[in-house]
Order: structure tokens, then sequence, then C-alpha cells
């Protein structure tokens, strides 16, 4: 027998355990093209709270007592497939329980000698790709402008600001305690660092950015975007990868209109999601990795141990407790 996370019901402002349930069910048996995958690791991602709302969005919401399901790393417990052998390190989008029988194509091998596992749902995984394409295809950072990043100390924003600083910009990053803004500039190599929750952020903005705003990677929405946009340059890049503030939110998100302000400085403000570059996750997985071994990127991880813990590490993203990317130990790589 297994254990298994399920929405049981759906979320009305901030989540709670109430909406997850843990059930138990047996571990089948793999088939013919199949694998058995034990979890080792287990991604959670505040995209996943939209997921949990029954409405139209990129990816299909998760459905009532149904698994919820996010980027996983296992291993090969038993093996039908020609691709696989016991033993074998993989990576997939899995349900969160303990094994998982799957096809062969709903995995990839990984190498975790080259770099822990865990860096697979971090810097070399979906987070690191997002903040790459992000800020390099939308952003297009040029060597001497300035770069804010909100959420600078979470798992895409840390990746974030020292790609911008590879590029040769001035960084600042917005972040929520003392302990992350020390972080940033200390470990990360930011020019600057604003702790949202005890600064002005609009007066320590204008103080961190005195020749304005080039790049604005926008991980929060909310008053702390309200605060950049006075102070953008002509044609400035916005890449909007997320919105924190406003996921729990039980009312429309509602503050000062951007139009006036995009109009006024010929700026750019995209949307996207990093399945818009899956053809070129080659790219930048290489990119990433060719940093990481320079010493040019380093990354944090905040892991929670234990399956039991998941719905916990879950919801203390949106307390802001993680430094760099949140995940769960689940078992040991043998």
């Amino acid at each position: 027998m297994q254990k298994q996370i399920k929405l049981i019901n759906r979320p009305t402002g901030t989540p709670t355990k109430e909406n997850f349930e843990i059930v138990t069910a047996p571990i089948d048996s793999a088939f013919e093209g199949e694998v058995v995958v034990k979890t080792v690791y287990i991604s959670v991602d505040p995209y996943l709270r939209g997921r949990m709302n029954d409405a139209k969005s990129y990816i299909p919401p998760f459905e009532l007592n149904e698994m919820i399901s996010s980027g996983i790393i296992g291993q090969v417990v038993q093996s039908m497939s020609s691709l696989f052998e016991k033993g074998d390190v993989v990576l997939g989008s899995l349900p969160w329980q303990e094994y998982s029988v799957v096809k062969e194509s709903a995995v990839r091998k990984i190498d975790h000698r080259i770099a822990p596992a865990s860096a697979y749902l971090s810097v070399l995984g979906m987070t690191g790709l997002t903040a790459y394409f992000g800020l390099l295809d939308i952003g297009k950072p040029k060597e001497g402008e300035t770069v804010v990043v909100s959420g600078a100390a979470g798992a895409v924003g840390s990746i974030v600001g020292q790609i911008a600083k590879i590029k040769g910009t001035r960084v600042v990053g917005i972040a929520g305690s003392d302990e992350k803004v020390k972080f940033l500039v200390e470990e990360l190599g930011f020019d600057a660092a604003i702790n949202y929750k005890t600064q002005d952020v609009a007066q320590a903005l204008r103080e961190a950015c005195p020749n304005g705003i080039d790049v604005y990677f926008e991980n929060v929405g909310g008053e702390i975007s309200d605060a950049i946009f006075p102070l953008l340059n002509n044609f400035a890049r916005i890449p909007v990868c997320g919105a924190i503030s406003s996921y729990n939110n039980k009312q429309a998100d509602v503050g000062p209109r951007v139009q006036g302000y995009l109009i006024k400085t010929s700026s750019l403000m995209q949307g996207f999601t990093v399945g818009n570059y899956s053809s070129r996750f080659g790219e930048g997985a290489k990119e990433l990795a060719t940093w990481l071994k320079e010493g040019k990127l380093k990354y944090e991880e905040t892991i929670t141990e234990g399956f039991d813990h998941t719905i916990d590490a879950f919801l203390d993203l949106f307390k802001g407790v993680n430094l760099g990317k949140a995940i769960v130990k689940v078992s040991k790589i043998e």
C-alpha cells in the first residue's frame, strides 16, 4: 500500500489542510512499455493554486477527489520498458503519491552525477528555465541597464537576478524578510535589495534605481508592482511570470491602471508560461548547466522531509517561508 494526496474541495481564499486528503491505495505493477517510479522529490509551486480553481486557464484545473500532480524526481523500481532500467533516476509530471506506474513516454532520465537530483526541479528544471526564457526572451536585458525582480528570493526570482548580473546589469531585488535581503546581496550578488514588509517600497525603489527601471521581472503583482510603473524608462520590458499576491483573493484584484504608464514610456508588458518555450528547453538547460558549472549561478532549496508534510510545504509558499525552490523529500535514491 502507499499514500496519495487528493484535492477534496476547492479553496476559497488561502488553501488550508481541509482542502486535501491523504489516502492509502495499492501500488500497481507495470505492464509492457511502463515503469514503476518511487517518488524521491516533489516540487511544490505557486501555480498549483490556480489549478485548484474550476476556471479556464493555460492548464486544466485539478479534478476533485483526484490526485494533485507536479514535477517529481523519482527512481525506477520496476521496468517493463526497453528505455529504462531498475535504478534509473527520472523526471516527470506525476501524481502526489509514493509510487507511480507510468508509460515510458511520461518520464525522462536525468544524470544526478552532474548535479544533485533536486536541482532538476529548480535551477536546471522548470523554475530555472522560466527565469532564463522570461528574462532573456522578453526582458532582453542590456549591459548597464537596471533590472528589478519581485519575489527575488524565490525559485524563479533568484535565478533571474543572477542571469541579469551575468548580462552586466544593475539588479535590485524585492523580498519579504531581512534574511532574504541579506541573501540576495551577500550570496547572490544583487546590487541592492528591498524588504517590502518593513520599507516604503516606492521610496526604496527611487533610491535603488536612480536611473529608472529598464526591466521589471514580475512575480508578485499588487502594490509592489504599483510602485514600479512610475519609474519605468522608455522602452522598458516587463515579463509577467506570476502574481502571487492575488492568487488567494476572494474578489477581483483591483489597482492602479497600467495603460497610461505603458503608453507614455512605450513599454512592453508580456505574460508568459515556460511551456511556450518547450521546443527550446534543451538550449536553456545547456546554458544554465554551463553557468552552474562555471560558478556563475548559485541556487537555494527549502527541503521539507516526509510525504506527510507535502501539504504543509505547499501552504508555506503563501507565507513566504521558502528561500529558493520549495521541495519535499519523500525518499532516498538507492
